[in-house]
């Protein structure tokens, strides 16, 4: 089956959105893709929020969002406004709205654009299970409809955008028990809202389908363009990338290449934010790096390949991983259930074996030579015809030196030779050809996105330069897939200002003793919004739950209370020895 959701898996077309006006800013239509980012300042901090803000505009954000969790959060944003319009400050302001209504009617009036959370705008999230007739289920959409009315009259009325926002992990228990925790359910939670907005002619909509889980967040996006296309041509809106939770350093930056950067791929995005824990000014170098291949001046549409492009062997609405047959190498098996393997060239193996000890769960596992790989043009119809005609299954890769985009080539390539065939990905076709700055970008949006349409049986790292530094990369982008986890796995939030505490140093300390739990899975939450949802993603959280105190959760469930926050990593240690997850760190 061939997408609804791009013109073509096999080339580059940008997906042709209307254009939404943002105060002065332009999203979709010709427009380029716009940067955004968050105040992570108390927002009744005027003086704060002004800082923040025009250091945020000074280093090129275009777009500025601020939390507004309550009315009285909300009321301030006309001052905090003012003061930014008095200092020559014209960039767009975004209020974030969760559970208040009454807030967003008054953000709405100090701000360009409003960003509703259609699972707890309205709803509220219980975690009750219960079915809901066809009857009851249309009272729950028609009290929605009630409430949210207003706001968009309002918006309507007043030249207000609004961005429908789904997040994975806080989807209304009315979504959850008819949809489950699924891209389906962030897809028909945002659809709801929009068909309101729809039938009360407001048009100027922006959405996005943000999840810390990248291949959650990447099959929900799809969904949701393809659900839109199949609705008309008039739901053409621009979308909002975004992982969410990604983490802070080079994890955050990963996981964030990986999902925003496999939907650029695809044409779709007129407007992200990188979402890392760290200060808010750091997130927009990042986000300028991975849009940059992808804006108008940078790239335009493929022109149509000349030869006739195959039918896509995968369904990239669904999270499966291709099946194919093991192969034995060197002792290692590859393909089938066996893990992704991480493959180093011959030469960095041959550097390598001194240090297999330092090295530890980083060291690669083959070398190039062991896999007696198949290299192929995908395009060449004898050359696959060559490896589908072998008896035995064969590991196969695309050549070096052709000049395609790896992300599809790999795609042609999976869609040409049979399933059974164990493919090897690349992270580049031509080696030394990315800048440094670049590489753990362009190699995390190249495998990652690879890895999450369900294509790769082993990993080559080529574009980076030293041994230990390819293999960790490596091993680093399986991670922040999930599709092997080397160490603990983290799903930290960035700061902003509805957190209720030193975030940035939790989230260190927190790695600092646990970094070693091989598998375990830990959520470090500011607050609420978010926690309970993602938790369930989780193994353990660790979540604000009042200033500078603490709750830890096992999954979704709360199970210590109001701990300070200086004694919350050791209780946290505690909670992960009572449920029979620690060990004990070899170094």
């Amino acid at each position: 089956m061939q997408p609804f959701y791009c013109q073509s898996p096999f080339h580059y077309t940008r997906r042709v959105t209307r254009e939404v006006m943002v105060g002065n800013v332009g999203l979709g239509g010709g427009n380029p893709i716009r940067v955004q980012s968050m105040l992570t300042s108390d927002t009744r901090d005027t003086e704060s929020c002004v800082k923040e803000a025009l250091g945020l505009a000074e280093a090129g954000c275009e777009i500025i969002r601020l939390t507004a969790q309550t009315k009285v959060y909300a009321a301030n944003l006309e001052n905090v406004a003012r003061e930014l319009r008095a200092a020559g400050c014209h960039v767009p302001l975004v209020a974030d709205i969760h559970f208040k209504p009454d807030a967003a009617m008054e953000a709405a009036k100090w701000v360009e654009k409003i960003r509703v959370n259609p699972g707890n705008f309205i709803d509220k999230k219980k975690f009750e299970v219960r079915e809901y007739s066809d009857l009851e289920y249309e009272e729950e959409l028609e009290r929605l409809r009630k409430e949210f009315t207003p706001l968009v009259l309002f918006c309507k009325e007043h030249g207000r955008a609004m961005r429908i926002g789904s997040n994975h992990g806080s989807l209304s228990d009315r979504i959850l028990n008819r949809f489950g925790d699924t891209p389906e359910g962030m897809v028909e939670s945002a659809l709801e809202f929009a068909q309101i907005a729809r039938d009360l002619d407001y048009h100027s909509l922006v959405f996005s389908m943000k999840a810390s889980n990248v291949k959650v967040m990447i099959a929900a996006y799809r969904l949701l363009v393809a659900r839109m296309n199949a609705l008309g041509a008039d739901w053409n809106y621009p979308i909002h990338l975004g992982v969410t939770e990604a983490g802070g350093g080079e994890d955050g930056r990963i996981k964030s290449a990986v999902g925003i950067g496999s939907l650029l791929m695809d044409g779709i995005g007129d407007t992200l934010r990188v979402s890392l824990t760290e200060d808010a000014v750091y997130e927009v170098p990042v986000a300028y790096q991975l849009s940059k291949p992808f804006q108008p001046a940078e790239k335009l549409d493929d022109p149509m390949p000349e030869f006739a492009e195959p039918e896509l062997s995968y369904n990239p609405l669904e999270i499966r991983k291709r099946r194919s047959e093991s192969v034995l190498c060197d002792g290692v098996e590859l393909g089938n259930d066996a893990l992704v393997r991480v493959v180093a060239t011959d030469e960095a193996w041959g550097s390598l074996q001194s240090e297999c000890d330092a090295m530890g769960d980083m060291m690669p596992e083959l070398s190039l030579s062991a896999l007696k790989v198949m290299e192929v043009d995908p395009r060449d119809a004898a050359e696959i015809a060559k490896v589908n005609a072998c008896d035995a299954p064969q590991i196969v890769t695309v050549k070096n030196g052709l000049d395609m985009d790896v992300v599809y080539a790999f795609r042609m390539l999976a869609s040409v030779i049979e399933e059974r065939h164990p493919i090897l990905l690349k992270d580049v076709l031509m080696p030394g050809s990315v800048p440094a700055a670049d590489v753990a970008l362009v190699s995390a949006r190249n495998i990652g996105s690879l890895l999450c349409d369900g294509i790769g049986d082993a990993v080559l790292v080529q574009a980076e330069e030293t041994p230990q530094a390819a293999a960790f990369l490596a091993y680093n982008i399986l991670q922040a897939t999930g599709t092997r986890l080397t160490r603990a796995d983290y799903v930290s939030c960035p700061s902003c200002g509805r957190t209720l505490y030193n975030i940035q140093e939790a989230t260190a300390r927190i790695r600092k003793a646990t970094e070693h739990l091989k598998g375990v899975k830990i959520a470090v939450m500011g607050c609420i919004v978010n926690g309970p949802g993602e938790m369930a993603d989780a193994d353990f959280g660790y979540v604000g739950g009042a200033p500078n105190k603490i709750n830890l959760y096992v999954k979704h469930t709360p199970v210590k209370f109001n701990i300070p926050q200086e004694e919350a990593v050791e209780k946290l240690v505690e909670l992960i020895k009572e449920y029979g997850r620690w060990v004990e760190p070899t170094r």
